[in-house]
């Protein structure tokens, strides 16, 4: 069966909503995992605030499986972020695995960034059913730094997505990792699995959104798969969506 999966950092719940929502129902995805989601359940609240909900409602996902980080503190009010996987396949089972700082209730963001790299991360796991076979999907915001080089927390969240991918089938692993290409991080995660867009991309970042020229270098979307998983299409769009680009993959797997 083919399928088209993407990736994408919305940008605080989706900043540029409006944008994102053309984007992907265009691109018109199977699968999407998505990074910096917010769960918002007041329709009074800007759909920014609401984007799990509304993205799957604006998009007809039939399944959607969200896992939270962390409670904010926001002038709109105590709304959930983290994570989230949207699914034509119904989804059975899901775990969520925090790396080193757990679920945090009451979260202020720190006006200084010095404080964003202690921001509570997780990695999702979904199992979509697709045929007779069961698709073991994996999201994951990474451990914020000021660079996109190894450290002794990220190589420890890099031993914890290792731990739980490596004695599964029919693996896709995604999301924004906030660690470079290139680093002993993403090479422990590539024993196991294959970098689809390793050596095709220079950036996964929106430059019109940065000013730090840093990020034009920057790689730190990615999507991994099994090596039974065919890749056929593979693509990042120069799009106005977010603040980080979408990451686009066209995949087949032997469901019968």
């Amino acid at each position: 069966m083919k399928f088209k999966f993407i990736t994408l950092n919305l940008w605080l719940g989706g900043i540029l909503f409006d944008a994102i929502s053309d984007f992907l129902k265009k691109e018109n995805p199977d699968i999407l995992v998505c990074q910096e989601v917010f769960d918002g359940k007041d329709a009074n609240l800007d759909r920014q605030f609401c984007s799990c909900g509304v993205l799957k409602k604006e998009l007809n996902f039939p399944y959607a499986y969200f896992a939270p980080t962390f409670l904010e503190n926001r002038k709109e009010k105590m709304i959930e972020q983290g994570n989230a996987i949207f699914s034509r396949f119904p989804i059975s089972n899901t775990k969520i695995t925090f790396y080193d700082i757990p679920y945090i209730k009451n979260y202020i963001r720190p006006a200084d960034p010095a404080g964003f790299p202690f921001m509570p991360r997780n990695l999702q796991e979904a199992v979509l059913e697709i045929g007779k076979i069961k698709l073991n999907i994996f999201n994951t915001q990474g451990i914020w730094g000021f660079d996109g080089k190894d450290n002794e927390r990220r190589l420890k969240m890099a031993n914890t997505i290792v731990n739980e991918i490596k004695d599964k089938e029919n693996v896709i692993l995604a999301g924004d990792f906030n660690v470079n290409k290139g680093t002993k991080t993403i090479a422990e995660i590539e024993k196991h699995l294959r970098n689809v867009l390793a050596n095709e991309l220079t950036t996964t970042f929106n430059m019109k959104r940065k000013e730090d020229p840093g990020y034009a270098t920057a790689v730190v979307d990615m999507i991994f798969v099994s090596k039974n998983i065919k890749i056929l299409e593979s693509y990042c769009p120069k799009v106005d969506i977010s603040d980080h680009l979408p990451l686009v993959s066209v995949l087949e797997i032997d469901d019968r």
